[in-house]
């Protein structure tokens, strides 16, 4: 899966999380999936934590977050 495939699972709604970067369809953040990264867990057992995520998700927030450190945020819309 590419890059704009996988900026597609996330979305940014101020409907949605006020707002907050979270996976399309769920009201996961991307924070949560990159803190659960930081602090040393796998895909997989992000997955196992969160069901409803799958690894592509997981791919995706760390796709939205090298967007956040390029400044291409624009490019990921509702």
């Amino acid at each position: 899966m590419g890059h704009e495939e996988l900026l597609k699972r996330v979305t940014v709604d101020p409907g949605i999380c006020a707002g907050k970067p979270c996976i399309r369809g769920t009201r996961i953040y991307i924070a949560i999936i990159l803190d659960a990264q930081a602090e040393g867990m796998t895909p997989e057992e992000v997955v196992d934590h969160y069901p409803q995520l799958t690894v592509e998700d997981i791919r995706a927030a760390s796709a939205y977050a090298a967007e956040l450190a390029r400044e291409n945020v624009w490019k990921v819309t509702a």
